[in-house]
Formats: structure tokens, sequence, C-alpha cells
């Protein structure tokens, strides 16, 4: 497959040229990982207007920045402070004098450190130069997030039928885990979101030792990870048996993700894809039920742009990926939400997750 990386540094140095920078200190370690392959978990990279990107790590990640980097970027390789080889990276270059970094990732700690090390370079904050670059998924990142996906559902498959009343929720989590590890997840993209009965009311609830029980809504939120790219999945159960109420705010929310997901558009304001599943919700009573926003973008993280929310103004890329993931949460009574991964093609929305949204009943 194609290898997008020189595209990416090209686009990224296009994009400091328009704003008028020499070059850019890079510390987010998922842009670094877009933009050379690296993926360990301490490095600097410095992409310059017109001379070699230089890439700085430390002695643990010697033969790994090698294979990983190649030819892409200049690897140094600092035995004391990675700050040390940026001062020493930014002093070889003759020309320039315009940097930008990442406001939105570096610690005022280590502002205080580059203006310590920048010499002549003048720094100012940029924000989003690499972000923007990667809510739009070639081909290649397509494919590991369909991969993340289908890990993921085949993993959600197996854990259902180890389900039964009496498991804790941390129980479950931890089979589900297990599972994505087997079936070829590289981690956990975030940590699994298992919630029961009362506490699936809880849209971020971590797992806890409450049992599962009859009559419960069982809440499962996870995803898997495949070189760096992730999926994002959310169904719900029922634990045993299904009441009339539980059948119709799951009725509900299943309808308001099919309706966005289907409706989505790249060129779509982020708050009018919101709006597709919260208008649905409210129209049917639950509105002040449904606090969060729609969705948001996946990719090397799995919290990325782009934003589906009622106040994300900007369009929504093409190529990008994003989760609809409406839900119905009731205080002391419990919550609904289906969520699935949609890519922004140029001729519509394409659902990647494949997984039944019907209120299947388990244990």
């Amino acid at each position: 497959m194609d290898d997008r990386r020189p595209h990416r540094l090209a686009a990224l140095r296009a994009a400091l040229d328009e704003s008028e920078f020499d070059a850019m200190l890079v510390t987010s370690l998922p842009n670094i990982r877009y933009l050379t392959g690296f993926s360990g978990s301490a490095a600097l990279l410095v992409v310059f207007a017109d001379t070699p990107s230089t890439l700085i790590t430390d002695a643990r990640y010697t033969v790994q920045s090698a294979e990983e980097v190649g030819d892409h970027a200049t690897v140094r390789i600092e035995p004391a402070s990675l700050w040390t080889g940026l001062r020493d990276a930014l002093a070889a270059v003759p020309a320039g004098d315009r940097l930008a970094f990442e406001s939105a990732h570096l610690r005022v700690s280590d502002l205080e450190q580059l203006e310590a090390t920048a010499g002549r370079w003048r720094t100012r904050g940029g924000v989003g130069l690499v972000e923007t670059l990667r809510m739009r998924k070639d081909a290649g990142e397509l494919a590991q997030i369909r991969e993340a996906v289908k890990i993921a559902e085949a993993a959600l498959e197996r854990t259902l039928e180890d389900v039964h009343i009496g498991l804790t929720e941390r129980q479950v989590a931890g089979i589900l885990e297990h599972h994505l590890r087997d079936l070829g997840s590289d981690a956990p993209p975030f940590e699994t979101i298992v919630a029961s009965g009362e506490r699936a009311a809880l849209p971020h609830a971590r797992a806890s030792s409450r049992p599962l029980q009859r009559g419960d809504l069982l809440l499962i939120d996870f995803g898997a990870t495949t070189e760096g790219y992730c999926s994002d999945i959310t169904r719900t159960f029922a634990v045993g048996s299904v009441n009339p109420e539980m059948q119709l705010i799951h009725d509900v929310v299943r309808e308001a993700t099919l309706s966005a997901s289907a409706r989505v558009r790249a060129g779509m304001r982020g708050r009018d894809a919101d709006a597709i599943a919260r208008d649905y919700i409210e129209s049917r009573g639950y509105g002040e039920l449904f606090g969060h926003s729609l969705g948001h973008g996946i990719g090397l993280e799995v919290h990325e742009g782009p934003r589906l929310a009622r106040t994300a103004e900007s369009p929504l890329p093409p190529a990008a990926v994003v989760t609809i993931e409406p839900g119905i949460y009731r205080p002391g009574w419990g919550g609904v939400r289906i969520e699935d991964d949609v890519f922004l093609a140029d001729e519509g929305p394409v659902v990647l997750t494949s997984f039944p949204r019907d209120l299947i009943v388990v244990g």
C-alpha cells in the first residue's frame, strides 16, 4: 500500500507556510506517529520547511525508531534530555526563526524548556495543524479502522456467550478484554465501560463490583486497536428479561442511531448532524435525557476531530470516520446507548459497524 507519510509531511509544510512558520515542534505522540510512524512513548519531532524533519528520542528506542521511521525523518538518539537534542537540532538549521508549537498539547513546564532551548527561534502556538490533516482518513487508515471494528464485534459476540446473571461488571469487562486480546487487538483504546441496572444511567461509568441481575439493562462501550487505529462501539442489552419501558426507550435510541448514521454527510455542520438524532429523541419526549453530543472522530485516538455536537459549527470533512452514539439516561432507572462507526465517503455515509442493534436478551 502507498506510504502516505511523505504526503502528510508535505501537507504540514504547506500549512506551516500558509501560517508563516519556518518549522514546527510536534509533541503529541499520536501526531508524531501519524507523520513518521514512530510509536514509542518519548519523542519530539521538528518539521522544518526546507530541511528534513528530525525525530528526537532516547536509547530505549534506538532499534524501534530506525525500523518505524526509516528515511522519513532524521533520528537523533539523545542520551541526556530530549530538550538538549531539540536545542542542537534547531541550532543546526541555518535559516528560519519562526517556530510553531502545539499549544493544545504542550505543558507549561515543557513550554519553559522550549523557551530555554529555542535559541534564535521565536516560538508561537499553533492549534490543530496536524489534527486537521488527521481528520481525513486515507485508504490504509480506513483499512485499520475496519479491522479494529471487526475484532471488536467478534469479541463482543464471544463475550455475550459467557455473560450470565451474577457476573460482576468487572468480570464482564475482563472477559471482553480477554477476547479482544485473543482476537488481535493491540490494547484497549479506552477503559472499557460496563454498566448495569441503574448504573447504566452513567454515560462514562467505570465497571464496578455490581453483579448483573435479572431485569437489568447492560450497557457495554468498548473498542479495539490495530496498528494504533481505534474502533468505538456501544450496544445495550437486557439481562434475563425485557419489560415494555426498556423496549420502548431502546427502540427510540435505535431509530435515532439508524437515522443519523444514514443521513450524516461530509460538508454538513457538526451541529446539524447532532440535530438529526437529537430532534428525533426530543420529538419522542426524551430530549432532556440525552445530555452528551452525538459523536466524534476516531482514528489514532478514540476521541479526535471532527465534533458532532450542538455547538460544532465546522463542517464535517470528507473521509472522516465518526461515531454516531445517541443515548437516553434516566437517573435511578438506567440508560441506553447505541454507537456505530461511520465513514464519510464522497458518495455518502458508510456504516462500518454491523453488530445487531436489537435489544438482545443475555444471561
